[in-house]
């Protein structure tokens, strides 16, 4: 009888910590940014948290989802864009879960289906663009990725805060075709300014040439002022100004002697 009675204490014992085990288990905290997705039975039961909350042991359980902000790195894709140039993009998508039950009960893993999705995404997109619409309107680009993206994710209960392009790898040879553009580019600029500059440049020196002409002391004067200008330099070089006037006067008289010579 004692021997009975002893394994009958050791039964109860056991029986009584397991119990006890299964109690302890009951009770779960979740974080803030943590819920919980009841299932009783198999069937979704209700949504629990943040806080202490109570299972029903063996009938109950719980499964996790945070509903913090994630990011998402989209890898490295190989694209051939609208106009055929062959690039290498990445990505990176914020999103978060404001669902937690569809985003169990919809899809098996969202984080992975969601990663699947903003890379057939990213290819479609881009594939429609051209290479000059990838490099200088990423915004438009980055906004039509997230519209898309939450367009898919939505009923997993997935909300897309954001899209950003981050690496965009061209070719070597496209990489020295830009170079070469861009030095073309600044070529023309430089030579449209220097024109621009001549122009400037020649339009003051006709209305010096008008302004000097108009009074025949206004030449004089000027050369006089080169001249004071030139001795400032402490040069022995003395410069004298001949009037145009004498060179025409001897221009003239050399075509009277060619006549005359050429009617003898």
């Amino acid at each position: 009888m004692n021997a009975l009675a002893s394994i009958f204490i050791v039964f109860l014992f056991f029986i009584g910590f397991i119990l006890f085990i299964i109690i302890l288990r009951s009770f779960r905290i979740l974080n803030e940014y943590e819920r919980g997705v009841i299932f009783r039975l198999g069937k979704f039961s209700q949504i629990k948290g943040p806080g202490l909350i109570i299972l029903v042991p063996i009938l109950d359980r719980m499964v996790k989802v945070s509903l913090r902000t994630l990011a998402l790195d989209v890898p490295s894709q190989d694209i051939i864009t609208k106009d055929n140039v062959s690039v290498k993009v990445n990505a990176v998508v914020y999103l978060r879960v404001t669902d937690p039950a569809k985003a169990i009960i919809q899809v098996e893993d969202f984080i992975y289906a969601s990663s699947l999705v903003s890379q057939t995404t990213l290819r479609s997109v881009l594939g429609q663009s051209e290479m000059d619409e990838l490099l200088s309107h990423r915004d438009i680009i980055n906004a039509k990725l997230k519209d898309l993206i939450d367009k898919e994710t939505e009923p997993w209960g997935i909300m897309v805060m954001n899209v950003e392009l981050k690496n965009v790898d061209l070719p070597q040879e496209m990489i020295r075709a830009m170079s070469r553009q861009a030095e073309a580019e600044r070529d023309k600029r430089a030579k449209i300014i220097n024109s621009e500059g001549e122009f400037q440049s020649a339009s003051k020196l006709a209305e010096a040439a008008n302004i000097l002409g108009s009074n025949p002391n206004a030449m004089q004067l000027r050369y006089l002022q080169v001249m004071t200008e030139i001795a400032v330099e402490k040069t022995s070089t003395l410069i004298i100004p001949l009037p145009l006037e004498i060179l025409k006067y001897f221009q003239n008289m050399n075509d009277q002697m060619t006549a005359q010579s050429q009617k003898k």
